[in-house]
């Protein structure tokens, strides 16, 4: 049963949230598949760059922090999902990060296939999109501070 803002009484998460953890899961997605192919694929690749900067040591390095920072977001998704208002608050920063990072990245690239840079774009604008629908009003409910316990 839903009551007139659209979220649900018998204790669901209302659409809003639903829709913010679904556009999070495509974004990290597409992040992860931005992420194989801009290290491994796309020449010049990520890995031959840093390697070539930094060492082998350092590049791998760096890719498995990269990937990490991935499943980081992903957990903080889950989080807020359960109703963790710091967690939206996260999302939230993480969100207007990625739109900066997406309209500097999409301007200084020109050197990759014509596609690439669309393609490299569009999780950060997924992410970005993501947060719209947990700051909505009918999410604000999910979000409420629980009781402590005493």
């Amino acid at each position: 049963m839903t009551g007139a803002a659209g979220s649900s009484t018998t204790g669901a998460r209302p659409k809003e949230i639903e829709t913010a953890w679904l556009l999070t899961l495509a974004a990290v997605v597409g992040q992860a598949v931005v992420w194989v192919l801009g290290s491994f694929v796309v020449d010049p690749t990520g890995l031959d760059d840093m390697a070539s900067v930094s060492g082998a040591g350092a590049a791998a390095r760096q890719l498995a922090l990269s990937g990490g920072v991935l499943a980081v977001v992903l957990a903080v998704a889950v989080k807020m999902r359960a109703g963790r208002g710091w967690a939206r608050a996260v999302l939230g920063v993480a969100g207007a990060l990625c739109l900066v990072a997406a309209a500097t990245d999409f301007s200084m690239s020109g050197t990759g296939p014509a596609a690439w840079p669309l393609l490299a774009c569009l999780p950060d604008l997924l992410t970005a999109a993501a947060v719209v629908p947990m700051f909505l009003p009918a999410a604000r409910t999910h979000f409420q501070t629980r009781p402590r316990r005493a």
